[in-house]
């Protein structure tokens, strides 16, 4: 049986944070940059630029990712941080339907799940999820918030699941709030 750890993600962590990232999925050209910037700067920036963004975000004190290891090796990843911290949400019409204020941080964000290729189907994201959980809520989170994919409404390629499965979701607790589009649902937790 697999030992699996998951860690705040950290500048002394870069490389793992590459390494889970790079193992399959947009996670190599996003470098975990699509909810922290615009759309023009998103497209302005090259891939080296939003790996240099990557690599500055993880040196604040509080992680906004966690890495998941299985056996000692980077095999997944979650952005987890509060909702204004992310701020293409705020501009993001569909997300806009949230009961929570934007601006409120106590309201955290979990907007991004890469999981290695050879890494999928060992219920990693449902680990992730729940550390995310956890290390949102030990940071004064009273609210978790999540966008994933109804897998069921729509067909999905494993690259789209970048959001999150909304059963994966629902397995943890969360409900659905809103629906602004028919296979994006807007699921919370309540963690206070």
């Amino acid at each position: 049986m697999s030992e699996i750890e998951i860690r705040p993600a950290s500048a002394d962590r870069f490389a793992d944070a590459e390494h889970a990232l790079t193992g399959g999925g947009d996670g190599a050209s996003c470098w975990c940059q699509w909810w922290m910037l615009t759309n023009k700067e998103f497209s302005a920036a090259t891939r080296e630029e939003k790996r240099e963004l990557l690599r500055s975000d993880l040196t604040h004190e509080r992680a906004s990712a966690l890495i998941a290891y299985v056996d000692g090796e980077a095999a997944g990843w979650v952005k987890v941080s509060p909702r204004p911290d992310q701020p293409r949400l705020a501009r993001t019409r569909a997300f806009q339907e949230s009961p929570e204020p934007f601006e409120d941080g106590s309201v955290w964000a979990v907007t991004c799940f890469v999981v290695r290729r050879e890494h999928r189907g060992a219920g990693l994201s449902s680990r992730l999820l729940a550390a995310a959980v956890d290390h949102a809520r030990r940071h004064g989170a009273r609210v978790v918030e999540g966008y994933p994919v109804d897998a069921g409404a729509t067909k999905t390629s494993s690259n789209e699941l970048f959001h999150g499965a909304l059963s994966t979701f629902l397995d943890a607790g969360f409900s659905e709030v809103a629906r602004p589009k028919p296979a994006r649902p807007i699921v919370t937790l309540t963690v206070d």
